[in-house]
């Protein structure tokens, strides 16, 4: 700090319609104003607070140079500021899948907001077709809002769920307004002293450090535009900027009234000081008006004013500040600080106008005007001096990087800086697998990537961790995420069941597990596109199916077979009953059902069975009586056949096949058909023959016999059979 009084401060103000030089003196730790010169550009010579004919800047400040040095000596060196309006804004959004993340800690917030950051870098580089967005200096940003699956929360810190959203609005300021403003300086044979920000200016004078834990915004409305700048938590937090200010009221003023513009611009300086107003417009009337009837007039645009500042404050912090202050020439609008008292939702009392006399460092005011136009140019010389804006160099990457000191730098702003895009240093996240389970197509996503590694100086770090001159920062990038593995029991987590009675036995029996078609176990990993599914119990074959009871199952089924194409269902005995009513294998059952299962121990259906149930005569017979004993003949009435086979009595059927039947010759039986159901072993002697008798009488083999009839076959001597 200079305390030399001999040693003046010489500042500038280069401003959009003028230039302001002064020079200070310090003693004792205050300012005094020792001169001021105003002067107004010739030409549009500034457009929005960037130097654009750096020729006719500079011969403008060589003009004041000049003057104040024949009055106080040589001057070489210089502090001024970088306009406030030449501060550009950017909101931008950035959103983050965390899906499978555990929670969302400090160091993924400042990446999502660093990165949402970067994203508004990029749009303004694009909006100015700048190829090198780091190009623009960011000197504030405020969070809008955070989201969470969509919808607004007040903070991500340790929130968990599929996506996390970040909204901010950043301010930046272009390299080139800088180097432009040296460019002018060293034309005009001057030195760079100290170099800050208008609202910078403004802030440090009227709101000390120890005021910066409120949220106070200040505006700084000029002629073409209005500067705005939020405190809040013990620092500068946000500026801004709306390209309406003190000149849109002159304009009101000259289209209602028909006044040129310097006559409007007159008439609009008087309405702070006189309760009535005479001019004389362009058809030469001279009209003599009340103070009231004036602002009446431009009532409209004054309100437009209030409620561009209002919008812009609002979007920079968020919320309603606790206060406002008005500074520049464009604040002694008449009733704007009640409009912006109104469209904030605040006191009368919260908005006011400041003048160079609330500047706690300023020692004497005597022959200044005590307005508020002037607090920006004082403010700039103490503000320049006191709070300098600098440049530091440190290393990215083992790359040099030159940062302009705004605020208190972070890592984060180094990073942004040398243009490292934070977002795509993130690991990829593995890759996701897709698998169906029930027929719902599910994915199963990979790993999440591993953040990227920041060192400072050799030792990890974090975004936020300060920054100061001669850091070396390096960054590695994060290790990618695993692809997606998982287990049939990282996908179905509970087996349902169904706990019943069977035979009397509590059972539970857990729903099947099939991948693919064929069963599996929860521990059996998951492939790209498996196929899993849940098979709930939901009847009885698959309440014994489930508990492995195949036999019963086989013996409950029902036991058909077609013959000729007509389906014949027979009977093997078992019964089925669910609480005690009888049903089949398809009954439905549910928890608590009551199960009972009676298999009766018998082989399965056979051609006899078949034939008992088919409901036309499959046999004839007829009884007869052999050596005195009754013996009863049978022969088929149809014959059943198997692919053209004729099947036995006892041969097993199977379940669902396909017979044919056939009706035979219905010829009366012969006497050889007794050899089939008794067994005749006669041997006769040489002096012996055989007697076929039929009731008594001779007969042969092929003779028909009927029911009832007696038949012998003995062995007689040829002599008894002579006699």
């Amino acid at each position: 700090m200079n305390t030399n009084i001999d040693t003046p401060i010489f500042a500038l103000d280069i401003g959009t319609r003028s230039v302001v030089g002064l020079i200070l003196h310090q003693r004792k730790g205050c300012y005094e104003v020792i001169d001021i010169i105003s002067k107004e550009h010739k030409d549009r010579a500034m457009l929005d607070g960037q130097i654009h004919n750096v020729l006719s800047v500079s011969e403008l400040i060589l003009e004041i140079k000049s003057t104040l040095e024949e009055k106080h000596g040589k001057l070489k060196k210089v502090c001024v500021a970088a306009a406030g309006r030449s501060l550009k804004t950017k909101r931008a959004k950035v959103e983050l899948n965390i899906s499978g993340k555990s929670i969302v800690n400090l160091e993924d917030v400042l990446h999502l907001e660093l990165s949402a950051v970067q994203q508004a870098q990029y749009k303004l580089a694009n909006d100015f077709n700048d190829k090198e967005s780091f190009n623009y200096y960011c000197v504030g940003y405020s969070v809008l809002d955070y989201r969470l699956d969509g919808e607004k929360i007040g903070s991500l810190l340790d929130q968990s769920g599929q996506t996390a959203t970040v909204e901010v609005i950043a301010t930046f300021l272009p390299k080139v307004v800088v180097e432009s403003l040296i460019a002018a300086l060293q034309r005009s044979q001057l030195e760079l002293e100290a170099l800050t920000l208008e609202p910078i200016a403004a802030i440090n004078v009227l709101i000390p450090q120890s005021m910066r834990r409120l949220n106070v915004a200040l505006v700084d409305i000029g002629a073409g535009t209005s500067d705005i700048a939020i405190t809040d938590e013990g620092t500068v937090t946000a500026y801004g900027m709306v390209p309406f200010a003190g000149d849109e009221v002159t304009e009101a003023v000259s289209d209602h009234f028909l006044l040129d513009f310097p006559d409007a611009e007159l008439v609009k300086r008087q309405l702070s000081e006189r309760d009535e107003i005479t001019l004389t417009d362009i058809l030469g009337f001279e009209t003599t008006y009340s103070r009231d009837a004036v602002i009446e007039a431009i009532k409209g645009t004054i309100k437009e004013l209030a409620n561009a500042i209002t919008t812009q404050i609002l979007e920079l912090n968020g919320k309603s500040p606790k206060a406002v202050m008005l500074v520049g020439g464009g604040s002694m609008t008449p009733r704007l600080s009640k409009y912006i008292a109104q469209a904030l939702h605040l006191p009368d009392n919260r908005v006011a106008i400041r003048g160079i006399d609330a500047i706690k460092t300023l020692a004497s005011t005597e022959g200044i005007k005590e307005g508020p136009e002037l607090v920006t140019p004082i403010g700039i010389a103490i503000a320049a001096k006191e709070n300098p804006i600098e440049y530091i160099s440190i290393s990215v990457n083992d790359r040099t990087i030159r940062v302009f000191d705004v605020k208190k730098l972070t890592v984060g702003d180094g990073l942004l800086a040398a243009g490292v895009q934070i977002s795509k240093l993130y690991g990829k996240p593995g890759s996701a697998m897709m698998i169906y389970v029930n027929d719902q197509l599910v994915t199963i996503p990979g790993t999440h990537g591993e953040p990227p590694k920041i060192f400072k100086n050799g030792q990890q770090t974090t975004l936020d961790a300060l920054l100061e001159a001669n850091d070396c920062i390096t960054i590695e990038k994060g290790k990618n995420g695993a692809p997606a593995v998982a287990t049939v029991s990282d996908i179905v987590e509970d087996i349902p069941a169904v706990n019943i009675i069977l035979n009397g036995q509590a059972v539970s029996v857990p729903a099947l597990l099939l991948k693919n078609g064929k069963q599996t176990t929860g521990s059996e990993l998951l492939q790209e596109r498996d196929e899993l599914l849940v098979q709930q119990p939901k009847t009885v074959k698959d309440i014994l199916t489930f508990l492995q009871f195949t036999n019963e199952v086989v013996s409950l089924t029902p036991f058909f077979v077609y013959v000729d194409n007509r389906k014949i269902l027979l009977s093997q005995g078992h019964s089925l009953t669910l609480n005690n009513i009888e049903v089949n294998l398809e009954s439905t059952i549910k928890n608590g059902d009551n199960l009972h299962v009676n298999l009766v121990d018998r082989p399965f259906p056979a051609v006899t069975d078949l034939r008992k149930e088919l409901k036309t005569p499959t046999e004839q017979s007829i009884t007869v009586q052999y050596n005195g004993t009754p013996v009863q003949l049978i022969k088929p009435f149809v014959e059943i056949k198997r692919n053209g086979k004729p099947l036995e009595g006892q041969t097993p059927l199977i379940n669902g096949e396909n017979l044919t039947m056939t009706v035979l010759n219905t010829e009366p039986f012969i006497f050889q058909d007794l050899f089939r159901f008794v067994d005749v072993n006669i041997s006769p002697q040489p002096d012996e023959r055989i007697l076929v008798l039929r009731n008594d009488k001779d007969a042969s083999f092929s003779e028909p016999i009927y029911s009832g009839d007696k038949l012998e076959i003995r062995v007689v001597s040829v002599k008894t059979v002579n006699n």
